[in-house]
């Protein structure tokens, strides 16, 4: 036995027999249980309150309480206000209670039962209660309940793609490796928790448990806190806070306008200043944008409807904005760059050829590596992905197999190679696959043949193809196995790797003239990753790619300081991803992370966005990830960035278009009491509350819902990504608001004006500002949709805000010339010259933007 077999059996008081009742109770106090701890939920009701302390949010539930203070009569419009912030908050805590199943799907991949030996029996026990000493054993079907050393093994090949990702089982075998910090790849020794065994049997000594397992470690990463927020949250918090500065600097000094003008008039101050205060307060609440938030929420919901449709599903609304916003997307290479399916490229008989390109010797040579694989795939795919690769090879360019085999000698991982004997007529061949260099030492070769066949060997391992090599002998009679595998007739090699997807190197060039850098972060070999990394353009050359143990070696600061020098990481661990995503972030890149085992899952969670695979992805990577690629495809993400570059511009013109209709209110009772308090003109109130919330409300925000469903402009990718710290309002956006809010409110002024002065008559001149800032805001949407003229037929292809506007219209004539409804807001009926007035100030909105639009 081994020296540190012996060393644990004394550490944990365990042996061949197992561990005795009292010593599993003292190691299980001692080591902890075999469970995969969660963190402390927050319940429903709590998340439910936290919801409530967004700006928008907080906004909102004012102008509830405020609209019901100043006039108890406006309950309609409060209720219309709560349901709104209701709606919000219940979608949201929603959207979080779904995200918070990765440690469940976790223990879902922990295998319920567990055979061990104790007291020199052996026992089926339930996993949970495995513990640290315990003699377990494993064979072909069963998952490994706990990290453990192996004491003994028969052909023992575990999948371990769970863990590293790597789709190809590793042959693992008793040896002394006194190597430290290895990759999970690299420890052949050892089998790990959650992992499936392939084939062959083993009995193993219990090291880890529970949390300090491999898979706890990652449940561990899981459970650490992160920063949900969202680049268009913190942006959409910044405009809520804007927008409460502002109507409290509109309380501040509509107030003090208002007592100047009572001051002027004569009027008792001490009783006028409850009415100014109401005033002030009602026209602050009226200019918030009550449909903010709804608008924002409803129009990312669409962006999630139009990106399901392109195998996108999002988990957060949010997180659609932040994949548009990325400039760094760390992926893994298995079934995400690749197909995740060994395929055959090279084929050497005699010479080296690509498969498309061989003859019939290549073809015979196919056809005896087939013969020689323990795989099928006819009615469905079983077996070792290399052996399938070969039946698949075969089936395409081979020939076809009728050979029945009558002697077989298995594949081990000792002695790496296969036999089997056909009868071929009336001889017998056997034929022997294997590793390259012991079929070459076998067999009949002069010195200059085994050179040349080990430089070819060479050349396809240095591409970072998996070489096999097949020899054969021939016998008169059914040999008896001590006859096999010696003095052999060399056939050939063929070389095969997991293959880059076909469409994933246009993606990868799509990203890049986008301004996005691909990154890739993978459990394989340095070789193996770089090859393909190549292939695809990700890297160009060998220094560009980096180990797990050179990455250890570097600190923090030296890997922040290097961080854009590498494209690809080899032979990671979850740790090593998580630190590869949190260094890129501190270079204030947004970074996407794709994964589809669980070893991806922390890097999923830590990143801006992660996105799993949903046919290859492992519950835990899809729980962790904010979106799941239904068709693994790595163009799938290029498309999504696409999408979320396009709402998160579709989300600032809604922002834009509400925010300078609601200037334009501002504008126009501002003006109203300014020109009130410095002159002598009684100009009065152009608008009620009433009026104003039902344009924010009502008359806003449907042309806002038809903004958000533009379709995506062509030019959108290319673009660079938007900067980390770029402000919501960069590019002038602000400016442009407040001008344009500016022009509509002094249209609708001048409307009210002439109503007020020429027509003699306060409720004819509300009416006219009412028509006339619903006209220039219903015609605005236009102007704010696209950067196209009004007069191109492009500006007229989004039918559903035509149908919004065209609705829009008719429910301002409804309001206006409807009687009953009319009465209920205090209006008049227009007649047709007024009419023409109104709708030709509305237009003007349109003139000015026209002036500056490009198209």
């Amino acid at each position: 036995m081994l020296k540190h077999i012996e060393e644990l059996f004394m550490k944990y008081h365990s042996g061949e027999e197992g561990l005795s009742s009292a010593t599993v109770e003292k190691n299980r106090k001692a080591y902890g249980q075999n469970q995969i701890e969660e963190k402390k939920k927050t319940n429903f009701f709590v998340k439910f309150l936290k919801s409530f302390k967004d700006s928008l949010i907080i906004i909102l539930m004012v102008a509830a309480v405020v609209s019901v203070i100043i006039d108890p009569t406006a309950y309609v419009d409060s209720i219309i206000i709560l349901i709104v912030v209701f709606f919000n908050s219940v979608l949201g805590v929603v959207q979080e209670t779904k995200a918070e199943h990765s440690l469940e799907a976790l223990k879902k991949m922990s295998s319920p039962t567990s055979k061990v030996i104790r007291e020199g029996k052996k026992r089926i026990i339930p996993s949970s209660e495995v513990v640290v000493g315990d003699v377990l054993l494993v064979e072909a079907g069963d998952y490994v309940a706990a990290d453990a050393l192996l004491m003994e093994s028969v052909d023992l090949a575990v999948d371990e793609s769970a863990l590293t990702g790597e789709s190809l089982p590793v042959n693992k075998n008793v040896r002394d490796i006194n190597e430290i910090n290895l990759p999970i790849g690299d420890q052949k020794n050892k089998i790990f928790s959650s992992t499936f065994i392939t084939s062959g049997k083993a009995k193993a000594i219990v090291t880890e448990v529970g949390m300090h397992t491999e898979v706890g470690r990652i449940a561990e990463l899981l459970n650490e806190k992160t920063d949900a927020t969202t680049p268009l949250q913190h942006k959409l918090s910044s405009v809520g806070k804007m927008i409460g500065f502002m109507a409290i600097g509109i309380c501040a000094v509509v107030f003090l306008l208002e007592m100047l003008s009572c001051f002027k008039n004569g009027e008792d101050l001490s009783k006028a200043w409850v009415e100014c205060f109401k005033t002030a307060i009602a026209l602050a609440v009226a200019a918030i944008p009550e449909g903010l938030a709804t608008v924002v929420t409803i129009v990312l919901a669409i962006g999630v409807g139009k990106m399901s449709k392109r195998n996108a599903i999002v988990k957060r609304l949010p997180a659609v904005e932040t994949l548009g916003s990325c400039n760094v997307i760390c992926s893994d290479k298995t079934g995400t760059l690749t197909q995740n399916k060994m395929t055959v490229q090279k084929i050497y008989y005699n010479e080296l050829k690509s498969i498309q390109k061989i003859g019939e010797r290549e073809r015979e040579l196919l056809s005896y590596f087939a013969l020689c694989c323990d795989a099928t795939i006819d009615n469905e795919i079983i077996g070792d992905p290399t052996e399938v690769a070969l039946l698949e090879a075969n089936q395409s360019y081979g020939r076809v197999l009728q050979e029945k085999r009558v002697l077989e000698i298995p594949f081990d991982s000792t002695r790496k190679r296969m036999t089997v004997v056909i009868k071929k007529e009336n001889t017998y061949l056997a034929i022997t696959k294997g590793a390259p260099d012991f079929l070459i030492e076998q067999s009949n070769l002069t010195d200059m043949e085994k050179k040349k066949i080990m430089e070819v060997n060479q050349q396809m391992a240095s591409q970072a193809l998996r070489v096999l090599a097949l020899a054969t002998q021939s016998f008169s009679s059914k040999p008896t196995e001590y006859q096999l595998e010696k003095n052999m007739t060399f056939m050939g090699l063929v070389g095969m790797i997991d293959p880059a997807r076909p469409d994933a190197k246009e993606a990868i060039a799509l990203a890049k003239d986008a301004g996005i850098r691909t990154i890739m972060v993978t459990g394989d070999h340095l070789l193996t990753a770089s090859a393909i990394a190549k292939e695809l353009g990700i890297i160009e050359g060998e220094h560009e790619a980096i180990t797990a143990k050179e990455l250890d070696s570097l600190s923090d600061e030296e890997l922040l300081k290097n961080i854009e020098k590498y494209g690809v990481y080899a032979r990671v661990a979850p740790k090593d991803k998580v630190r590869i995503v949190e260094a890129w972030k501190k270079k204030d890149a947004i970074v996407a992370m794709t994964g589809d085992g669980v070893n991806d899952a922390p890097a999923l969670k830590k990143a801006d966005i992660g996105c799993a695979m949903g046919i290859t992805g492992t519950d835990v990577s899809k729980e962790a990830a904010d979106m799941i690629l239904v068709d693994d495809n790595f163009h799938t993400i290029v498309s999504a960035v696409k999408q979320g570059r396009g709402i998160y511009d579709n989300i600032r013109k809604c922002v834009k278009y509400l925010l300078s209709s609601n200037i334009g209110e501002v504008v126009t009772i501002f003006l109203a009491s300014l020109i009130s308090a410095i002159t002598n003109i009684s100009i009065g109130v152009p608008l009620l509350p009433i009026h104003l919330l039902w344009i924010n409300l009502i008359t806003d925000s449907l042309p806002a819902f038809g903004i958000g469903m533009e379709e995506v402009e062509d030019t959108i990718m290319n673009e660079s990504p938007r900067p980390k710290k770029e402000g919501f309002f960069a590019h002038h956006m602000s400016i442009q608001i407040v001008i344009e809010g500016f022009i509509i409110g002094i249209c609708a002024l001048i409307s009210y004006s002439i109503g007020h002065f020429l027509e003699h008559s306060h409720i004819t001149g509300q009416t006219m500002a009412f028509f006339t800032l619903s006209t220039a805001q219903l015609l605005h949407a236009y102007n704010v949709k696209s950067k196209y003229s009004v007069f191109s037929l492009k500006s007229y292809k989004n039918h559903f805000l035509n149908f919004a506007i065209f609705i829009g219209f008719v429910l301002q004539v409804l309001v206006v010339y409807c009687p009953g409804i009319y009465t209920l807001f205090q209006f008049e009926p227009l007649s047709f010259t007024n009419l023409t007035i109104c709708i030709c100030l509305g237009l003007l909105i349109v003139v000015y933007s026209e002036l500056f639009k490009k198209d």
